[in-house]
Formats: structure tokens, C-alpha cells, sequence
């Protein structure tokens, strides 16, 4: 049998390469552009397949784990995500590009789907062990702003793509070596873990729609524009690409932390009472970052951060409590299929509205969409909690 707390590491570990992986362009486009000829409205929407390849791959990528192993799938995502980064580094033509960055969006769709339900799976107490998973996919998210423009300004940015593929290609291998296939149909954590009135449950599948649209579209949409809204707004702060990396790994800390304590909650309070509150906090802050800039604008995107992570924990947490072990990855790959399709869009949506008003007219415009998440948290039910399943002898 596999050990439980390495099989979450080597998850948490891939989730922050997921994360990483996808948004390495978003940093690496400011210094790319200039050694490309290309302005940054121009090279933007290259990424736009592999983030809808990232959402669209999930429906398949689920099913599969399902269906044939999980652990065979996650060996093909660290394999096949950092060979693809390595590729990114040897393009010499925009259609290169745009192909590689395909390649990684269609690996990086294995994971959400498939690793998810291995957490669940494993998963001791599942409130935990879910914003502990997303503190590693927010850090991967920091990083990759971080370590991106310290690369990148020193070694160039085909190095920034290079580097990690290597890296990640190495921790495929010791996972190939360590973890092996596992039925885990009677594990403890394999019933749905609670339940809502039978004629209430209309309520949870149209709050999940609205908030999976709503909190992937307008995450996406903030991970993508940040390096860029940060090297125009912070102008009175620094213009090291490298020191930009540093101050937006630090933002995303916090939301880190805020995935971390909304796990926590989770496992005491029902999902109603702990995303209700929390639905507050985008929308007013996207309108006010959408004005500042420089100090002001740092603390707003802390509250950006802080409301679009804890969202992204209580998604995850209840598709995970509400459906069974044999349908778990099938359930992810859908909310993942729809939330990724909505996130994949949005890149070309911030590169136009970024064209027709600048970072002002974006952050107005995801700030209003924001309001559904209020929505949403009023739609949903109260839960009734059920105990999990014990583990077969």
C-alpha cells in the first residue's frame, strides 16, 4: 500500500508545478516581447490554447483517471508537462510557441481532475488536507512570478522555461519509482461526506456554475495580468523585473494563508457559513485596485488574492464532499472542464479590454462579474453532514 503522506506530498508537489507551469508565460512575456518584436497585446494571446486545452483536456484526463489509474496519469503529467517547458525554451517562431504552450496546457489538464481526487482520496481530514493542496498551487502561482523574473532578467527567459521542465521531469521520475497503483474504493474517505434536501440540491449545481465561471475567469485573469499591472502601476516603487517577481510572490502569500484557514474552516462549519462572508470580498476590491497604483495597489491585490484563493478551497472542497470515490475525478473533470474553459477565455478578454482601456476598464469590468460570486453564496444551501465511509478491513 502506498503511504498516504507521501502520495499527498508528491499531489501538493505537483499542483504548485501545475500552477507554475501555466503562468511562467504570463511573467516571461514582458521580456519576451521585446526580444520577439512582438508588443504585449500581440504575444498574449498565444497562450490562449493551452488554457483552453488546460480546461477541455480535463474532461478526457478525468474520465481516464477514473477509469484506468490515476497514478499512471499523474506519471504522464510531471513527464509530459516538463518536457513540454523545455520545449517552450527552444522555440524560435510565434507558432512554435503557441504549440508548445499547447502542449502544456493539455498536460497541465491531467492534474486538477485527477490529483484533486487523490487528495480526497487520501485525505485524513479533508478541509485540511484541501487548503494545505492549494497553498501549494498558490505558491506555485508566487513562484512563478518570483523565480520567472529573477531568471529571466539574469539568464534570459528561455532558461525560465527550461530550468523547471528539467526539474519537474526528475521529480516524474522518483514519483514513477515510489507510488504504484491503488484500488481505493473502501478507503474512508470514498462516500460523499454530505448531503443537502433532495430538492435543494438544484441550489448547489447552479451555485457551483455561477462560481466556478465567475472565481476561474477573474482568477485567471488576475494571475495572467498582474506581472504586467504590476511593472505599470508600481513604477514609484521599482521597475526590476526581479523585484516585481518579489513583491507579487509576496501578495500571493496571502492568499495562501487564506487557503490554508478557509481549509480549516471547512472542516468545522458548513460550506454556506464559510463562503458567504467571503463572497464580500472581491468585487469591492477589484474596483479599487482598478485606480491605485504603488502601495495602494498592492494592498488591494492582497484583498483580490485573499477572496479569488478561499473561493477556488471552497470549490474544490464541495465537489469533493458531495460526490462518491468511482465518480470523484469524473465530478473534477467537469468543474475543472467548465472553470478552465471560462479561465482560458479569459486571457483574450484581458488583452481586450487592456487595449480599449487599459488595466482600469479589466479590473472594473472582472469586478462586476465578481458580484455573482454574492450570488451564489446566497443560493447555496445549508448542508447536512453525513459520516465518511470507514475503511474496509
Amino acid at each position: 500500500m502506498n503511504s498516504p503522506s507521501r502520495v499527498i506530498t508528491f499531489v501538493n508537489a505537483a499542483h504548485f508545478i501545475d500552477h507554475y507551469a501555466m503562468l511562467i508565460f504570463a511573467a516571461a512575456v514582458i521580456i519576451m516581447g521585446p526580444a520577439l518584436g512582438m508588443a504585449y497585446s500581440e504575444l498574449l494571446p498565444y497562450a490562449t490554447p493551452g488554457f483552453v486545452a488546460f480546461g477541455a483536456g480535463s474532461l478526457i484526463t478525468g474520465w481516464l483517471g477514473d477509469r484506468w489509474s490515476r497514478r499512471h496519469m499523474m506519471v504522464i503529467f510531471f513527464l509530459g508537462i516538463g518536457a513540454s517547458m523545455v520545449a517552450v525554451g527552444f522555440v524560435q517562431t510565434p507558432l512554435q510557441l503557441g504549440a508548445a504552450l499547447l502542449a502544456i496546457g493539455l498536460f497541465a489538464s491531467i492534474y486538477h481532475p485527477v490529483g484533486t481526487a487523490m487528495i480526497v482520496s487520501y485525505a485524513d481530514k479533508l478541509g485540511r488536507e484541501m487548503g494545505l493542496n492549494g497553498v501549494w498551487g498558490n505558491l506555485g502561482v508566487a513562484s512563478s512570478a518570483l523565480v520567472t523574473g529573477v531568471i529571466g532578467q539574469y539568464l534570459g527567459w528561455r532558461w525560465a522555461f527550461i530550468v523547471p521542465g528539467i526539474v519537474t521531469m526528475l521529480i516524474g521520475v522518483a514519483f514513477a519509482l515510489i507510488v504504484v497503483h491503488e484500488d481505493r474504493t473502501g478507503s474512508r474517505q470514498a462516500a460523499a461526506q454530505a448531503k443537502v434536501a433532495k430538492e435543494d440540491m438544484w441550489r448547489v449545481l447552479l451555485a457551483l456554475l455561477i462560481v466556478v465561471i465567475a472565481i476561474s475567469t477573474t482568477f485567471n485573469a488576475i494571475t495572467v495580468a498582474m506581472p504586467k499591472l504590476f511593472a505599470e502601476r508600481l513604477a514609484g516603487v521599482t521597475d526590476s523585473p526581479a523585484l516585481l517577481g518579489v513583491i507579487a510572490a509576496g501578495v500571493y502569500v496571502f492568499g495562501a494563508m487564506t487557503q490554508y484557514t478557509i481549509g480549516k474552516l471547512i472542516d468545522h462549519y458548513s460550506l454556506k457559513t464559510v463562503m458567504l462572508p467571503l463572497s464580500f470580498l472581491l468585487a469591492p476590491f477589484m474596483y479599487f485596485a482598478a485606480t491605485l497604483s504603488n502601495l495602494p495597489l498592492i494592498i488591494a491585490s492582497i484583498g483580490i488574492v485573499m477572496g479569488a484563493f478561499g473561493q477556488v478551497t471552497v470549490n474544490d472542497a464541495m465537489v469533493g464532499k458531495y460526490t462518491s470515490e468511482e465518480w470523484r475525478s469524473r465530478a473534477y473533470s467537469v468543474r475543472y472542464f467548465i472553470g478552465f474553459t471560462a479561465a482560458g477565455a479569459s486571457v483574450g478578454l484581458v488583452a481586450w479590454l487592456y487595449e480599449r482601456g487599459g488595466f482600469a476598464t479589466m479590473l472594473q469590468a472582472f469586478g462586476a462579474l465578481c458580484l455573482l460570486v454574492i450570488v451564489a453564496a446566497l443560493i447555496l444551501p445549508q448542508e447536512i453532514k453525513v459520516p465518511a465511509a470507514q475503511t474496509a478491513p
